[in-house]
């Protein structure tokens, strides 16, 4: 009787833990999109495959106002984030930063991650095809597509269920080479951006670009032309 009474007891404690950790999985909570604007400022984050980018801009009068991002998980109440970038001060980079947050609902969160506390409205949950974090891997020259050398400088571009961030980086010299974003849509087999923000040119804001696009696996291929009407043809690769 004993026994059964402690196997019994054991199989409870291991339920419980074990739902937990099922029901509890707050990087799934968290991941896709969020947004909080004052006045014409808008800032949007976006959480997805273990990766987050953190961005400020006024859309409607073409400004970039910063970004930044990097690795990120989830410890209790807190966001830890290794830096990958930032904008306004490289230094950050390479830095192991906590956030508080709160997951007030399904569809609201606060958290200090934009620099003071604030409540955010979520915009996606980082589903959809493409939902992920891509690094570009090859792209078309002289009619041949070539594989590009995997080295500290990449150019990622994260995704959520609708909103999408590329950035060139090098987070081991700490150099930063661009950043651009907005929303996007992607159905039967076109991929369109609507560009929002834009670092290094505010005249692209505004402007719509679509491409053919599919996915197969962990890989991912458009082509089309570019914000500067040039022909392009892509590969990316989800990171992992």
């Amino acid at each position: 009787m004993k026994k059964y009474s402690f196997l019994c007891l054991m199989t409870i404690a291991f339920s419980v833990v074990m739902s937990f950790t099922l029901i509890n999985p707050l990087q799934t909570s968290l991941a896709g999109a969020w947004h909080v604007q004052n006045g014409t400022t808008e800032q949007v984050v976006i959480f997805q495959d273990g990766y987050f980018t953190h961005t400020a801009f006024d859309k409607l009068n073409r400004k970039f106002l910063g970004s930044f991002g990097g690795v990120v998980n989830v410890a209790g109440q807190e966001l830890h984030a290794s830096i990958e970038f930032d904008t306004k001060n490289k230094e950050q980079v390479g830095q192991h930063m906590h956030y508080a947050f709160q997951l007030i609902s399904k569809s609201n969160l606060k958290t200090n991650l934009g620099g003071q506390e604030q409540q955010w409205t979520r915009l996606d949950e980082g589903n959809g095809a493409l939902a992920g974090n891509w690094r570009i891997t090859a792209r078309m020259n002289n009619g041949q597509m070539q594989p590009m050398q995997r080295s500290s400088r990449k150019t990622l571009k994260l995704l959520s269920g609708s909103r999408f961030q590329w950035m060139a980086i090098n987070p081991e010299t700490k150099e930063f080479f661009g950043t651009g974003g907005g929303n996007y849509s992607f159905k039967d087999g076109k991929y369109t951006e609507n560009i929002e923000f834009f670092s290094r040119d505010s005249n692209r804001v505004g402007a719509s670009l679509s491409f053919d696009g599919s996915v197969s696996g962990n890989t991912w291929t458009h082509k089309g032309l570019s914000s500067r009407g040039e022909p392009i043809h892509e590969e990316w690769t989800r990171e992992k």
